[in-house]
């Protein structure tokens, strides 16, 4: 017994290994494919000619390495952006300067890497957008995929590209309002973690709190994005993302809409519509994407372990909660703040009980409202210039390997937490596969493919730990990288 247990220690050992070599080799030549720095003048790079590696990317010749992968760099942003260092940190004039004058070099250098999408696509394209935005509503309203997001976000599809509507044109056209109010400036984003903080119970997590591992490890999906945003870049004149659209690319491997639409606002606004379809169409796609992962990643003995019945958790500790988790992220990591921070006060709001009305607008009307508008204005970016292009397609493929491996990810670290705990004690990897930020969808999943195995053995509460942790760490790691590349 101890030696096959010696033995699946070493195979994990063994994997973990392999992942900390592939986070080294991004780490290590990741300024080389997102965002390559020279010295040069620009007449000097043109003249050099620079191919595969060492070329540079569109919208980046300014950058000089302000924005390279670089492990040093990285923990001096994210310690310059901690709420600990801002609050002991008296800003200089310098530094006051300085931070200008980057903001300006990364609006110059945003606009452009717009310029790429500046041109009038031909007619056939537009028709081929409303063909694409008919078979999105079908997917949603006959499909059952997020119909209460994909309906709108077909609509908005298919009335941008309208030819003569100019229902997208700015500043009057409606869509361009719908955008401009709430989406472009990430107000809605905003409110739907509101109304998702009201309608989550951190119970689970509360009760067992080893089950925020699973939705950490489930975050690989994003960091591994990275890695693969960087391979494709090898491939010249069909791939070109610099580090800010890869980072924006990584989210979705979250499976989380609001925060992939959140962090594409920030870093790579040009990228927003098909990031966003990515993320949701990915979420709708749950119960065929992760089933068979989760089966061929786990055995049937471990998919029919029953764990022990979850305690009760207080109203105080309820309550406590949200609040502690709001303290932490000032403190570490402000740049995520706003994320949850809203969804602290919506969980709050929900949890104290003293204004019952409120929980049920955020619920309810509020995010049925935000739900609808938001879906437009994402929709509205459904352009040809914008989809119709290499960058979309890869976007699409990156989305599904991300979310493909957050779900092995969390499985994974259940089987990895399977070998430290006491019989008894043992962890159904299946609840792993919940820690992508997909609630509930991922842990009525998590509890369907174990009843298969087990008509007995439900697993829906234990997997609601993991599936609302995935929530907090994918909103974690979108502040990490606001803090690392919007610094």
């Amino acid at each position: 017994m101890n030696s096959l247990v010696q033995k699946n220690t070493s195979k994990h050992i063994i994997l973990i290994s392999v992942f900390l070599l592939a986070a080294a080799a991004v780490l290590s030549f990741g300024n080389r494919v997102f965002a390559q720095d020279t010295n040069d003048s620009p007449a000097v790079v043109e003249a050099s000619e620079k191919t595969g590696m060492d070329r540079i990317i569109p919208g980046t010749e300014d950058w000089n390495g302000k924005h390279d992968i670089a492990v040093g760099s990285f923990f001096k942003n994210i310690w310059e952006t901690t709420g600990i260092y801002k609050m002991t940190h008296t800003v200089t004039e310098e530094e006051l300067a300085a931070e200008k004058a980057e903001e300006k070099a990364i609006e110059a250098s945003k606009a452009k890497g717009n310029d790429v999408f500046a041109a009038t696509a031909p007619g056939w394209q537009y028709l081929l957008m409303i063909a694409i935005g008919f078979l999105i509503v079908y997917l949603g309203a006959g499909r059952g995929f997020e119909p209460l997001l994909l309906i709108p976000i077909g609509f908005g599809t298919i009335l941008v590209n309208i030819p003569g509507a100019g229902m997208g044109n700015a500043p009057d056209g409606m869509l361009s309002i719908i955008y401009n109010a709430g989406v472009g400036n990430e107000f809605f984003p905003m409110l739907i973690f509101m109304g998702i903080g009201a309608m989550t119970d951190f119970g689970p997590l509360i009760a067992n709190p080893k089950m925020a591992l699973l939705g950490g490890a489930a975050q690989l999906g994003v960091f591994f994005t990275l890695f693969g945003v960087s391979l494709l870049n090898l491939f010249e004149g069909i791939f070109d993302y610099n580090i800010l659209q890869a980072a924006a690319i990584a989210i979705i491997g979250g499976a989380d809409g609001p925060t992939s639409i959140y962090v594409s606002a920030k870093l790579a606004p040009e990228l927003m519509a098909v990031i966003a379809v990515a993320a949701y169409s990915y979420m709708a796609l749950v119960p065929m994407i992760q089933p068979p992962i989760m089966k061929a990643l786990t055995t049937q003995k471990e998919r029919e372990i029953r764990m022990e019945q979850l305690r009760e958790v207080s109203k105080t500790e309820k309550m406590l909660f949200p609040l502690m988790l709001l303290v932490v992220t000032l403190l570490l990591l402000p740049t995520a703040a706003p994320l949850i921070g809203m969804l602290a006060f919506g969980n709050f709001v929900k949890q104290c009980g003293v204004v019952e009305r409120l929980s049920k607008t955020m619920e309810n009307e509020l995010m049925n409202i935000v739900s609808i508008l938001l879906s437009l204005g994402v929709g509205s970016q459904m352009t040809p210039e914008k989809i119709i292009n290499g960058r979309s397609f890869g976007i699409i493929v990156l989305g599904l390997v991300a979310f493909c491996v957050a779900t092995a990810g969390g499985l994974l670290m259940a089987k990895l937490m399977n070998v430290f705990l006491p019989k008894g004690k043992k962890i159904n990897p299946l609840i792993g596969s919940a820690g992508v930020s997909a609630v509930p969808m991922a842990a009525r999943v998590a509890n369907k493919v174990g009843q298969e195995n087990d008509p007995m053995n439900f697993l829906l509460m234990h997997a609601m730990g993991p599936n609302v942790s995935g929530v907090i760490g994918t909103a974690i790691a979108a502040g990490v990288f606001i803090a690392t590349f919007a610094h």
